[in-house]
C-alpha cells in the first residue's frame, strides 16, 4: 500500500501545466517517517487538475528529500475526500465556491436537506425552492457550479479507464478542461499536437485498445505526421517524397491503403505543405521560409558609412597588443557596417580572436560602458560547453540559444518570441553549424528586426543534430556577405594536427603526415588490440584533469564501441574498491569520482546537452541518489533522472561538438563503416588542441575522409535564397 497524507491544501508556491508545488496541511497519514508532520505542513509536488483550498484530500505518494528544498511528498495519486458531517457540508457551501451562499444560508440549506445535501441538489436541485430565503439563481450556482465541481473528477475517471495514466490524465484535462471528454472521442491523435507528453507510440497503442480500426483516417494523417518527423529526426531532411512516405506508411499502420487523397486532409487542415513534389512539415516549411525573408531583409539593408572605423581597428590592435590580418580587419569592420554577416573558417584561423574584436569595436563605436554591454550584445552558443568557451575567450556573459530565449521545457516553448522579442542590438552566433532550422527560426523571430546578426562557424563540420543544414546552406546560396577566414593562427601553420583536419577536407590522406612529432600520432593496428592500445595511452594521462583528456568514438556499441571503451577505462581511472560507493544502472555502474557526460538540457539546474562532471557523491540505500560535479555547479540525481547522464571516459563525436580538448585519443577501425564519413571525423579531429591519438585501420581514416555523400540533406533555403520562394 503506497503512502498517503490526509489534509488540506494551503496554497500553490509554483503551477504551471497542472503541476503543482505547494503546501500541505497533514490531518493524518499512514506512514511512519510522516507523523511528525501530524498538525503541521507540509511541501508537495504533483500534477493536479484542480485543488480547492476548502476540500480535504487524500494524496498518495512517497516522501522524498530535495537538495535544495527538503522534505517534501511527491504525489502520485490523489482523491477529493467528499464532506459527510452536517457540519463538513456547511462550511464546504459557504467556502466561497458557491457565489452568494453566505454560512447563514448553507446552515438553511443543510437543515432541511440533512446529510444527503449535496446528492440532492445534484439529482433533484427543485427541492432547495422549500428552503425560505433561497432564490431560483441560488438555486442555479449551487447545481450547476456541483455539476461542473463533479464533473472534473468524472474526466479523470474516464481518462484512467481509457488508459492515460493519472500524471496524463491530469496534464489532459488541464489543457482541455470541460472540453477533455469530445476532444479525446472525437479524434485522440489531437493530444500529440497539443501536449508536449503525448507522443504518438503512447497515443496509437490508447487508441487502438479502445477500438480505433487501423486504417482510420485520423489515424493514417497521425501515422504521415509521425513517419515526416522520424525522417526529419533520423536524417535531418527538410522535406520528403511522396513515395518514402507511402512506402513507409503501412509499415507504420500494419496494413495497406489503397485510398489516392490520403494527403488532402493534412494539406486542407494546414499540417503539412506539398510544393514541386516536395512534402514538408508546415512548420518546418514557414521557418525555413521565415529564416529567409528576414535575412535576406538584414543583408540588404545599406551598409553604414563610418570614416574612422579603419582607425578604431588598429586601436584595437594596439589593445589586444595582436595584429590582425586582411581578412581579420574585413570581418571585425564588416561585423559593424553590416546587419548580417557570416564569419567561416577552420580550425586556428582565428574566429575567437575575431569575436573579441567585433565585442570590443561595437562598444567603442555606439560608445557603451562595460556595465551596459550585455545589454546591448547577446554571445550565443547552442551547446553549455560552447557558450563557457565563448565567455572566457570575450571576458562577457555568454549563454545557450535556449537559454537566451527563456526555453520552457514543459511546453517546448520560448518565451522570448515574435510577441515578446529581446532588446539586444546584435547578437553574435558561434558555432552556428550546430543550429537546427526550428531554432534559428525561432531566434530571428526572438530579436527585433534591426537586430544585427554575426554568425560565426566551420561549415565542414558536422550539421545540427536537429532537420536542416543551416549555414551551410547560408554560405552555400552565394547571395549573402561571407569572410572566409584562411590564414592559420592557432598552434601555429606547422601543427599536424590541423594540417591533418585539412588533409581529411581536401581527401589527401597520407601516412607521412603521422608520427613525426609528438603532437599526431597515429597507432596501427588490429580491431583486436584498439582497446589494449587505448588503455595503454590513457594510463600515461591519468593525472590530467578530466576536462583535458578526451576518448572520441564514433559509434555505442561493438567491441570498440563508446560502451566498451568506458568499462574498460572506468577500472583504469576509477577501479572499485571498497571505499567507492556504487549505483549500478543498467549494464554500467556508477562510483563517486566518475567521469560523466549530461544528456539532455536541465535549464532550471543549469546544465545542458554535452556538459561533462565527476560524481561528488552517490548515495546508496533506500533514498538512492548521485550528485555531479558541473565545475562548481552540483546537480541531484533521483532514479528518475538517472537517465540523463552517462560514463563519459569516451563519448561520440556528436556529443563533442563544442568543445575542445588538450589531449584526444580517437579509435578508428573499419566495423564502425556506417559512421565512417568526412564531416564526422573532421569535427573529431577539430575537438584537439594539442596531441592526438588515431587507433586502429589507416585504410578506416581514408574511408571516413573521402565519403562525403552522408552529409546530404535535403533543405531548400539555398534555393529559396537563389529562385525566391513561390
Amino acid at each position: 500500500m503506497a503512502d498517503y497524507i490526509k489534509g488540506n491544501y494551503i496554497r500553490s508556491i509554483y503551477e504551471s501545466k497542472g503541476y503543482y508545488i505547494g503546501l500541505f496541511k497533514v490531518s493524518d497519514t499512514n506512514c511512519e517517517n510522516l507523523s511528525d508532520y501530524i498538525g503541521r505542513t507540509i511541501t508537495f509536488t504533483g500534477y493536479f487538475h484542480e485543488l480547492n483550498t476548502f476540500d480535504n484530500y487524500i494524496f498518495n505518494g512517497k516522501l522524498i528529500n530535495h537538495q535544495k528544498y527538503g522534505e517534501q511528498f511527491q504525489v502520485d495519486s490523489f482523491e477529493r475526500v467528499v464532506p459527510e458531517e452536517k457540519d463538513s457540508i456547511v462550511e464546504f457551501l459557504s467556502s466561497g465556491l458557491f457565489k452568494g451562499i453566505g454560512e447563514r444560508k448553507a446552515k438553511s440549506i443543510v437543515d432541511v436537506l440533512g446529510k444527503d445535501t449535496l446528492k440532492i441538489i445534484l439529482e433533484n436541485p427543485s427541492n432547495l425552492i422549500l428552503i425560505p430565503k433561497i432564490t431560483k439563481k441560488d438555486i442555479d450556482i449551487l447545481h450547476n457550479k456541483l455539476l461542473e465541481y463533479e464533473s472534473s473528477y468524472e474526466i479523470i475517471m474516464f481518462l484512467s479507464e481509457y488508459g492515460f495514466s493519472t500524471r496524463d490524465s491530469m496534464i489532459i484535462y488541464n489543457t482541455y478542461k470541460s472540453k477533455t471528454k469530445d476532444v479525446v472521442l472525437n479524434n485522440i491523435y489531437s493530444l500529440i499536437d497539443d501536449i508536449v507528453d503525448m507522443n504518438y507510440k503512447k497515443i496509437d497503442t490508447i487508441a487502438l485498445k479502445n477500438g480505433y480500426v487501423k486504417d482510420d483516417p485520423r489515424r493514417v494523417d497521425a501515422s504521415i505526421i509521425y513517419i515526416m518527423r522520424e525522417i526529419s529526426n533520423t536524417f535531418g531532411h527538410c522535406y520528403y517524397s511522396r513515395e518514402e512516405i507511402l512506402f513507409l506508411l503501412p509499415k507504420v499502420l500494419g496494413c495497406s491503403i489503397s485510398r489516392d487523397d490520403i494527403f488532402s486532409n493534412l494539406e486542407k487542415d494546414l499540417k503539412i505543405v506539398i510544393k514541386n513534389d516536395r512534402y514538408y512539415l508546415k512548420d518546418m516549411y514557414d521557418s525555413e521560409c521565415f529564416i529567409v525573408k528576414r535575412i535576406r531583409m538584414l543583408n540588404n539593408n545599406k551598409e553604414k558609412v563610418c570614416k574612422n572605423i579603419d582607425d578604431k581597428i588598429s586601436e584595437l590592435e594596439s589593445f589586444f597588443e595582436i595584429k590582425y590580418n586582411d581578412l581579420q580587419k574585413e570581418a571585425i569592420k564588416k561585423s559593424y557596417l553590416r546587419d548580417f554577416l557570416i564569419i567561416t573558417g577552420g580550425p586556428g584561423t582565428g574566429k575567437t580572436t575575431i569575436m573579441r574584436g567585433i565585442v570590443e569595436l561595437f562598444r567603442i563605436m555606439e560608445k557603451i560602458s562595460y556595465e551596459k554591454l550585455d545589454e546591448k550584445i547577446a554571445l550565443l552558443a547552442p551547446t553549455g560547453r560552447a557558450s563557457k568557451r565563448m565567455s572566457e575567450a570575450t571576458g562577457m556573459r555568454a549563454s545557450t540559444i535556449h537559454r537566451f530565449l527563456k526555453w520552457n521545457k514543459e511546453s517546448n516553448t520560448f518565451m522570448v518570441n515574435e510577441y515578446h522579442k529581446s532588446k539586444v542590438e546584435l547578437i553574435i552566433l558561434d558555432e552556428a553549424s550546430m543550429v537546427d532550422t526550428y531554432l534559428m527560426a525561432s531566434l530571428l523571430k526572438g530579436i527585433s528586426s534591426n537586430c544585427r546578426i554575426v554568425l560565426v562557424g566551420d561549415d565542414h563540420q558536422l550539421p545540427s543534430v536537429g532537420a536542416g543544414d543551416v549555414l551551410h546552406d547560408l554560405i552555400d546560396c552565394g547571395m549573402l556577405e561571407v569572410v572566409f577566414l584562411k590564414e592559420l593562427y592557432r598552434q601555429g601553420e606547422d601543427s599536424n594536427i590541423i594540417s591533418l583536419a585539412y588533409d581529411i577536407r581536401n581527401k589527401c590522406i597520407s601516412k607521412d603526415i603521422f608520427n613525426k612529432n609528438s603532437d599526431l600520432t597515429f597507432i596501427e593496428c588490429n580491431d583486436s588490440e584498439v582497446l589494449n592500445n587505448i588503455c595503454e595511452i590513457s594510463t600515461t594521462y591519468k593525472d590530467y584533469n578530466y576536462n583535458d583528456f578526451q576518448i572520441l568514438a564514433p559509434m555505442y556499441k561493438g567491441i570498440n564501441g563508446i560502451d566498451a571503451i568506458n568499462k574498460v577505462i572506468q577500472n583504469i581511472y576509477n577501479p572499485k574498491t571498497g571505499l567507492l560507493r556504487e549505483i549500478k544502472i543498467g549494464d554500467f555502474s556508477f562510483r563517486d569520482n566518475d567521469k560523466v557526460i549530461q544528456l539532455s538540457n536541465m535549464p532550471d539546474d543549469n546544465v545542458y546537452n554535452g556538459d561533462i562532471g565527476i560524481i561528488d557523491r552517490v548515495v546508496t540505500g533506500n533514498k538512492k541518489e548521485i550528485m555531479i560535479d558541473f565545475n562548481g555547479n552540483i546537480v541531484k540525481y533521483t532514479p528518475s533522472s538517472f537517465h540523463n547522464f552517462k560514463l563519459a571516459y569516451s563519448i561520440s563525436i556528436h556529443k563533442s561538438q563544442g568543445s575542445e580538448f588538450d589531449v584526444v585519443v580517437i579509435p578508428l577501425v573499419k566495423a564502425y563503416k556506417k559512421m565512417l564519413y568526412q564531416k564526422l571525423i573532421y569535427t573529431a579531429v577539430t575537438r584537439c588542441r594539442e596531441k592526438l591519438y588515431l587507433v586502429g585501420d589507416f585504410e578506416a581514416l581514408k574511408m571516413a575522409a573521402y565519403n562525403d555523400i552522408e552529409d546530404t540533406r535535403r533543405t531548400t533555403i539555398k534555393e529559396y535564397f537563389i529562385n525566391g520562394i513561390d
